[in-house]
């Protein structure tokens, strides 16, 4: 039984399917006539057995046969027009799902919840697979089969009677392919899955690996989830070509047996030789959308994991209502009775936790590894929704704005900068296609990361797969940083922004901060290293994510911290550790 939210994600699926009606219908239409025209070679075989080698009449002969010629050439055309028409409503469901699963998958896996996010677009492919490949046609020739069978009874009830048992036949086996098929293929698909995320992990972590020996030991771990990938799919594939060898063999036995029965009744003067051949190829025909079904039923299953798994993403993650636009906030922070519990998990890394900041201050919020400032940033950002309280901007909760209109408004330099396929420029420009030069260059001027970028080979158009392997992590944070500049947001938000910056890349991150103050905009800073709170007019000391102490960063320091005189020094001289 399927949940509410599933049914509501189903549902989705649905319209979105429901939408190439008119295309499924032609289809219909064209198979319909496809279908008659396959009664093209029966009908050809008993005119040339019954009439034309009776009366071997050359010309009745060449006639028939362009005809036939003619008929086959207008099949051709329809069954390409099929093939043609499906792909396209295959193409319209996917581009009228693509926004909305690509959201769906983003938002879930900002929860934390990969397991179906990592499928999803996935899913999506694996539906649109199956409704452009010919096994979907072959759904449409399947009303055929008992017509066809018919036809052979209309010939002799004998041989309508060998017809209808292989059919039924089939049939079963059809339904028996399903039942022990679906397993091995869940399990399968199961296998991949964990054996792709490993080695995503693995690449992704290369440097890592090489430089501390581990390849020999990653080879192993990552071998054993591929072994035992490849033992699922490999159980998989044994039952569904277990199930295709049967039904081609009992295929290709019926047609023989239909021939031998055929013979027999010509034999008895009961059929005509044509009626023998005919009631054959009728056969063939009868049973071939069975074995096209049988023959590529792992592609009709993984499709229907894909639309289970794909309802069920879609219903977890209901389309986000529509926002009423605000008007650019003011820098103005409000956090009251905070309390934030990260996804997946239980109990609550923040805890009540309440403070403002005003328009042209610097908060900086330090405490102990593990103590929740990240859980902080996040929380600030609208990635993580609190489980209590209150985060409001200008006065509107965060839900309140849309996340495109928040994301314009707050700059966020996360503690691990990652950047993305595309230009340097545009990932200034937060992956904007058609960067804005003149912003872009003054967000990396502002982040001291202008020069730098100006000395890559391509300098602002420098590719990323180039420059990545060229960026330090101080040059990348500095990237980051201009990202987080771009697009001129009210509030800033820095989580370690200094942890990889050198002395120029502290100095440019002090100046950001002061202009940002100076321009009546505010500025969060999770930190460790003093020189990160410089700039920072108020402080929030955190322990185990419940506040300890918040004010005045001198009055905060001369309460909490011993050496306090130290890290109050005037900007850009760090204290000694």
């Amino acid at each position: 039984m399927t949940s509410k939210s599933t049914e509501a994600g189903l549902k989705e699926l649905r319209e979105a399917r429901r939408e190439s009606r008119g295309l499924y219908w032609m289809v219909g239409l064209f198979s319909f006539f496809a279908n008659l025209l396959m009664l093209t070679g029966p009908i050809y075989m008993l005119q040339v057995y019954d009439r034309v080698l009776g009366s071997r009449s050359e010309a009745t002969l060449i006639a028939l046969s362009l005809l036939v010629l003619f008929l086959y050439g207008i099949m051709g055309i329809l069954d390409y027009t099929r093939g043609r028409v499906m792909a396209r409503a295959a193409a319209r469901f996917q581009s009228r799902m693509d926004a909305r699963v690509f959201d769906a998958v983003i938002r879930r896996s900002v929860q934390g919840h990969n397991d179906r996010a990592q499928t999803g677009l996935a899913d999506l492919s694996s539906i649109r697979r199956l409704i452009s490949s010919p096994v979907l046609v072959a759904f449409f020739d399947l009303p055929w089969t008992p017509v066809f069978l018919a036809g052979i009874a209309l010939f002799h009830p004998w041989l309508g009677l060998l017809a209808i048992a292989g059919g039924g036949i089939l049939i079963l086996i059809t339904l028996l392919n399903q039942v022990f098929s679906r397993r091995p293929m869940m399990g399968a698909a199961q296998a991949q899955n964990a054996s792709s995320r490993l080695s995503e992990e693995l690449r992704n972590e290369a440097e890592t690996v090489q430089a501390m020996g581990m390849r020999q030991a990653a080879f192993i771990r990552w071998g054993k989830a591929r072994t035992a990938s490849l033992e699922e799919e490999i159980n998989s594939t044994d039952v569904t070509g277990s199930f295709t060898s049967i039904t081609k063999s009992i295929r290709l036995f019926l047609q023989s047996a239909m021939l031998g029965l055929g013979a027999y009744l010509v034999l008895q003067n009961e059929l005509t030789p044509g009626g023998m051949i005919a009631a054959s190829i009728l056969l063939g025909r009868a049973l071939a959308p069975i074995e096209l079904v049988i023959g590529q039923w792992q592609l009709v299953q993984i499709a229907r994991q894909g639309w289970s798994s794909l309802g069920e993403l879609l219903g977890e993650m209901a389309p986000e209502a529509k926002r009423t636009e605000l008007p650019r906030p003011k820098a103005r922070v409000e956090v009251k009775n905070l309390t934030v519990v990260p996804p997946g998990e239980r109990h609550a890394v923040v805890k009540n936790l309440s403070f403002s900041v005003e328009p042209g201050e610097a908060v900086g919020i330090i405490g102990p590894s593990g103590s929740g400032k990240s859980t902080i940033a996040r929380a600030l950002t609208g990635v993580w929704r609190p489980a209590g309280g209150s985060l409001r901007l200008d006065g509107a909760t965060l839900d309140q704005y849309s996340p495109e209109a928040l994301g314009q408004h707050i700059g966020y330099l996360p503690q691990r900068v990652e950047l993305f396929e595309g230009t340097i420029a545009q990932n200034i420009a937060r992956l904007q296609e058609a960067p804005d030069s003149e912003r872009v260059v003054q967000a990396a001027q502002k982040a001291a990361a202008h020069d730098l970028i100006t000395k890559l080979p391509g300098g602002y158009d420098t590719p990323v797969s180039t420059a990545s392997l060229r960026l330090s992590g101080g040059q990348a944070q500095r990237v980051g940083l201009a990202r987080a500049l771009y697009g001129d947001p009210v509030l800033l938000i820095l989580d370690e922004p200094n942890a990889n910056l050198d002395s120029v890349g502290s100095a440019a991150l002090n100046a950001a901060v002061r202009e940002m103050k100076a321009d009546g905009r505010s500025v969060l800073i999770m930190a460790h290293r003093p020189a990160a709170i410089q700039e920072c007019d108020k402080l929030l000391v955190i322990d185990n994510g419940s506040p300890v102490a918040f004010g005045p960063k001198e009055e905060v320091l001369r309460k909490t911290v011993q050496n306090y005189q130290s890290i109050s020094r005037v900007p850009g001289q760090e204290a000694a550790q």
